[in-house]
């Protein structure tokens, strides 16, 4: 069996490696398909969509009106920090893969039940742009 859940969130990037307009500061709407698979438990329920939510929110809630700057970007850490803005300090370019591998990776050593067997992470640069993972648990 099969469950998904979907968050959304703002948040700005810029891609250092980038030739193109993406090198520039942007932002973006994101959206994160989480799926989670495994055996029902006794009561019909692979995982309580409250639970679901408790595990997966503290992450957004940290990304969300927030910049993702790659740890190598210090021109644009300290900007950030002299306008007192909020960002999030990543050890990766912050392309759609990277952060979908961010999420799968924090998301995977959260407490998941036993009967969870697999999970998968779509995380929805724009509308119709997204990077997907699978993994078994």
């Amino acid at each position: 069996m099969k469950i998904a859940k979907e968050f959304t969130w703002e948040m700005g990037h810029r891609l250092t490696f980038h030739k193109g307009k993406c090198k520039n500061l942007h932002g973006h709407s994101y959206k994160c398909m989480v799926e989670l698979t495994g055996e029902p438990d006794k009561n019909g329920m692979v995982l309580d969509y409250y639970d679901v939510k408790k595990i997966i929110e503290p992450l957004i809630d940290e990304m969300d009106h927030s910049f993702m700057v790659f740890s190598s970007d210090k021109e644009l850490m300290h900007a950030l920090q002299t306008l007192n803005s909020r960002y999030v300090v990543v050890d990766f370019e912050t392309t759609a893969e990277n952060i979908c591998l961010y999420l799968l990776d924090k998301i995977k050593s959260a407490k998941l039940p036993e009967n969870v067997s697999a999970l998968k992470v779509k995380v929805f640069e724009t509308e119709n742009t997204y990077a997907e993972e699978e993994t078994c648990i």
